[in-house]
């Protein structure tokens, strides 16, 4: 089933925050955390550096009606620089991946592609982008959704 869902991210501190959500929300996870020691090797890729293997990759909250706030951590060694603006993105999961095709094509008219929509580790179609009024998306498929 297709859902919208908020995603963040945060420096170093995504356990925590996700810790507070819980029981402000009073949920539990809808999945287990993955950590970016989950990863598997990636060619051309350094090793993750030891202080970031027990960081968040991914976690999922249930909030109110059908809402999911998921999250990650965010450090600088990977490349990544959390600021205002780029700490929240939209997070689209449509049926199938002609929807994610369209969709995500739609929003990048006239925006910056961060991912192309490809095929990820994790089981999906994913990718990312800033559209042209500065809003951040993802867009992910399941690959288990039959198209």
């Amino acid at each position: 089933m297709a859902r919208v869902s908020t995603y963040l991210n945060f420096p170093r501190n995504t356990e925590e925050a996700f810790a507070f959500y819980k029981t402000v929300f009073g949920t539990e996870y809808s999945c287990n955390i993955a950590r970016f020691k989950d990863i598997p090797p990636q060619p051309g890729q350094p090793p993750l550096a030891e202080e970031d293997q027990n960081l968040i990759m991914h976690v999922e909250l249930p909030t109110l009606g059908e809402h999911v706030l998921m999250g990650t951590d965010a450090p600088e060694s990977m490349g990544f620089k959390v600021n205002p603006g780029n700490n929240v993105h939209l997070n689209l999961e449509p049926d199938t991946r002609e929807d994610a095709d369209r969709l995500f094509n739609a929003l990048s008219e006239g925006g910056t592609i961060e991912m192309p929509l490809q095929d990820m580790f994790w089981g999906a179609y994913y990718g990312s982008l800033t559209d042209r009024f500065g809003i951040h998306w993802m867009v992910n498929v399941q690959n288990n959704v039959i198209d």
